[in-house]
């Protein structure tokens, strides 16, 4: 009874144990819910592919492009393998390591060594294997080491999709704010073209005592603001292309022609979902908690340090003077050195580890809860931004319509003699500000989509249809 009570208690220490504490998610530091959300029953981000949400040919083409070339993707992919082989060193550890060992020993014995009284030089030979310092994980310390560096891995691979989403967000933002750019390029020069004859007709008509100096001037005046204008779009379009070249990563050529901002058909109603969804839709939050599994992993292996190591020493093989003789009867050798370290006097450095360990995973926390935080903040903002900026365009293109129509009225006055010049300046000047002011709102619009698409978590799949097959 007893032979097999000490096997069973030998099983199970070889199997070993952890001492890591028992982990529990800390609650979500948000509320159960976000600001209206209108959206209804809309596919969520997470299930809606980059394809199906940017429709654009030219952009599609652009994202493809910087999630195959883009280099801090490309870093991030390659942290992603870092980790892997810290991985799998650390699970090595696990398993007890076999070597081969051949070896030529000569050694020259001096007169007082000597038995017979003379020097002699011997020679031996050994083939065999050796198990080099194996530990007997008895109190998990290796095995909390290992689930440490697996939470790492993991930890490192949600990062890189955290990137990936990322990266596909801002090309799209730089997209749209280059073709916002070339927008506003465009009006200012047809605004440049059409001041340029006003003021042509207005110094004809000063050169004749048709009309007076301050008129001309005020026209030279919107000529002169009209190539600022021009200058500047020319300069920031210039700049976001290189912003959006830099993100793409190689250049692009024979590309599909560009779609204005109106035409975009970016998905702009996009439902929420309630803040517990973030924990599972973004990847950063779950590489924060992989980060957190890793640091409570690592309280198990502080705590182990305080108890007894144990580790195995062996060898088999065969030995001999002569090298032919090493496979002769008689020549097999083994070794079989067990180890027992007990930390009696460390100065306190156990402890003090186990103390670092302990704030390690109360920092892992408070980063953890900090990323749910943000992450409801960046979905809040965006659907608060959602509906007022639904308002704010409406408004606009009415603005922006009610003062072309106003142009075309006091146009007409001028040329009827019932108005005087200043009038159709004005409304000249207001009309170009509505408009350019029409292309920033459509942009924001736009952006404000791609920011609640970002903050749910969309951005992982290519295409949900195919993804799904």
């Amino acid at each position: 009874m007893i032979k097999p009570a000490l096997c069973l208690l030998a099983a199970s220490l070889l199997a070993g144990c952890t001492l890591a504490p028992r982990y529990e998610r800390p609650a979500a530091p948000v509320a159960a819910s976000f600001p209206a959300d209108t959206a209804g029953t809309a596919r969520k981000a997470n299930e809606l592919g980059w394809r199906e949400f940017f429709t654009d040919a030219r952009l599609q083409a652009l994202i493809a492009s910087a999630l195959e070339n883009n280099r801090d993707l490309r870093t991030a992919a390659l942290r992603i393998e870092e980790a892997r082989a810290l991985y799998n060193i650390q699970a090595a550890d696990l398993l007890p390591n076999l070597n081969g060992v051949v070896s030529d020993s000569n050694a020259r014995i001096s007169t007082s060594q000597s038995p017979a009284g003379v020097s002699a030089v011997t020679r031996s030979y050994q083939v065999g294997l050796s198990l080099a310092s194996f530990e007997l994980d008895f109190f998990g310390r290796v095995q909390s080491l290992n689930e440490a560096s697996l939470a790492q891995y993991l930890s490192t691979e949600e990062a890189r999709k955290a990137a990936q989403i990322s990266l596909i967000a801002e090309v799209a933002k730089a997209y749209l704010a280059e073709r916002a750019f070339d927008e506003q390029y465009a009006l200012a020069k047809k605004t440049l073209e059409g001041r340029e004859e006003a003021f042509r007709l207005a110094k004809q008509r000063f050169d004749v005592g048709a009309s007076s100096a301050l008129d001309l001037r005020l026209n030279e005046t919107l000529v002169g603001s009209a190539r600022v204008a021009l200058a500047t779009l020319a300069r920031q379009r210039a700049q976001a292309g290189n912003a959006l070249a830099l993100l793409v990563g190689n250049p692009r050529t024979n590309l599909s022609a560009a779609q204005p901002l109106e035409s975009q058909g970016i998905v702009t109603e996009l439902p929420a979902g309630l803040p517990s969804d973030l924990l599972t839709q973004r990847p950063d939050i779950r590489a924060a908690e992989q980060r957190l599994l890793a640091a409570n992993a690592n309280i198990g292996a502080a705590r182990a340090a305080f108890f007894p190591r144990i580790s195995l020493t062996a060898g088999l093989g065969t030995a001999s003077n002569t090298l032919s003789g090493l496979f002769d009867a008689g020549s097999r050798t083994w070794s079989f050195v067990p180890q027992l370290t007990l930390p009696i006097f460390d100065a306190g450095r156990n402890s003090g580890n186990l103390d670092l360990a302990h704030v390690r995973k109360n920092i892992a926390i408070a980063d953890y809860e900090k990323s749910i935080q943000v992450a409801f903040r960046e979905v809040a903002d965006a659907l608060v931004a959602r509906g007022t900026l639904n308002e704010q365009l409406d408004a606009q293109q009415a603005v922006t319509a009610a003062q072309a129509e106003r142009l075309k009225l006091a146009d007409l006055r001028f040329q009827n003699g019932v108005a005087n010049s200043l009038e159709v300046l004005d409304a000249q000047r207001e009309l170009f500000s509505a408009e350019q002011t029409l292309v920033q709102t459509r942009l924001l619009r736009l952006t404000n989509a791609i920011d609640l698409y970002r903050a749910l978590g969309g951005g992982l799949l290519e295409n949900a249809a195919v993804a799904a097959k």
